[in-house]
């Protein structure tokens, strides 16, 4: 398979607290909006909210195991955090090959983490390195 500009996968995900509790200990990034329900209730966002990089790593995760999949590299990434990811609501990554650099095997990828919705709540830029792929 090779991809080209214009190409688009899409993958659902639910972040679970226990997961985030799990990036909170791994991470030291302990700060209650993430990990303490009654606390985040008193919050502007009235409910816990993921860690903005855990919720991001769905694209490290989508890249390097469904699509492209095995054998790519990540070479770049920007992510614009533009509004809140809850716990235990499904949100859709999607992804679009903007381009293909042939000759240096490399893609660049759109990247937005969108609420059921439609909401984008992570926007960004990845820059990919798949020598079959791209």
């Amino acid at each position: 398979m090779k991809l080209k500009a214009g190409d688009t996968h899409y993958e659902k995900v639910i972040f679970k607290q226990s997961n985030v509790n799990t990036f909170a200990a791994i991470t030291g990034d302990n700060n209650p909006i993430h990990i303490d329900a009654e606390y985040a209730a008193k919050t502007p966002f009235g409910k816990p909210i993921v860690h903005g990089f855990y919720a991001g790593s769905i694209f490290s995760k989508v890249f390097g195991t469904t699509w492209p999949g095995e054998g790519t590299i990540y070479l770049y990434q920007d992510m614009f955090f533009l509004s809140p990811v809850f716990v235990e609501e499904e949100y859709t990554a999607k992804f679009e090959v903007l381009e293909v650099i042939e000759e240096k095997n490399r893609g660049v990828v759109q990247c937005t983490l969108e609420t059921a919705n439609g909401k984008v709540a992570i926007k960004g830029i990845a820059k990919l390195l798949h020598k079959q792929i791209f």
